[in-house]
């Protein structure tokens, strides 16, 4: 969907500055690595860059990522994917948001102030569930309504993009909306935008468990401010069928 345009319309406030549930943490000194079941590292970009295809200067760009978020103007946060070592530099791999779903890019690791996450998110689509875990342990589990048949949710491997406190409960979209790094793979535009996906929450909370979305993940209000208060930028979330 699109959210810039959805958000306009309701004339949420998209807040500079967003303070994030717990802060940044700061990097342990170990590598940063692959995600896992119980760990998954991330990384705040400090300063416009170019992201390439592969880990060497002069490779073919991926996408340009600039440091303030679209949405909420707040920092830009990516989920790494993997690491590598090249000519005695370091480079990690993102996940970006950007088209075709799953869209990955090589950033130098000196552009990014990196952490450690033990969230995850996982959404079971035939279930319509969301759930959270923290370590591998499940810490919430929440009815969600999905993607009608029509404009399904798209499944896959994606990370939290942003945080956007609507400041408007009774909205359509509820309190808070976390863009996805994924997009809708049957709508190209949606309401003049690009067909990016959300988790968001909901002012027809009677349609949860339902298939009734363009793509995006409804959640109960008070689900999604349980939600705000422990996840950030960048947790990965995998989307199941």
């Amino acid at each position: 969907m699109s959210l810039r345009r959805v958000l306009a319309a309701a004339a949420i406030p998209l807040a500079a500055g967003l303070v994030l549930a717990g802060g940044a943490a700061a990097a342990p000194s170990s590598a940063p690595a692959a995600p896992t079941p119980a760990t998954a590292w991330v990384g705040r970009v400090l300063a416009p860059v170019v992201a390439r295809r592969a880990p060497r200067v002069g490779a073919p760009r991926a996408a340009v990522v600039k440091p303030v978020a679209p949405f909420a103007h707040g920092p830009t946060v990516l989920l790494i994917t993997r690491t590598a070592v090249v000519d005695g530099r370091r480079w990690v791999e993102v996940l970006l948001p950007k088209r075709p779903n799953g869209t990955r890019g090589w950033l130098p690791a000196d552009v990014l102030r990196m952490r450690s996450t033990a969230m995850r998110i996982t959404i079971d689509l035939s279930d319509r569930r969301l759930t959270v875990l923290r370590g591998g342990r499940r810490i919430i589990r929440a009815p969600i309504a999905v993607g009608q048949a029509a404009t399904p949710t798209p499944t896959g491997s994606f990370a939290i993009a942003e945080t956007v406190r609507t400041g408007l409960p009774g909205a359509f979209l509820g309190p808070f909306v976390f863009p996805l790094t994924g997009f809708s793979e049957t709508l190209n535009e949606y309401a003049g935008g690009n067909g990016r996906v959300a988790i968001h929450g909901t002012s027809q909370p009677a349609l949860i468990g339902t298939a009734a979305s363009h793509g995006c993940i409804r959640m109960l209000n008070r689900d999604v401010v349980r939600l705000s208060r422990i996840i950030r930028p960048g947790t990965p979330v995998i989307i199941r069928s």
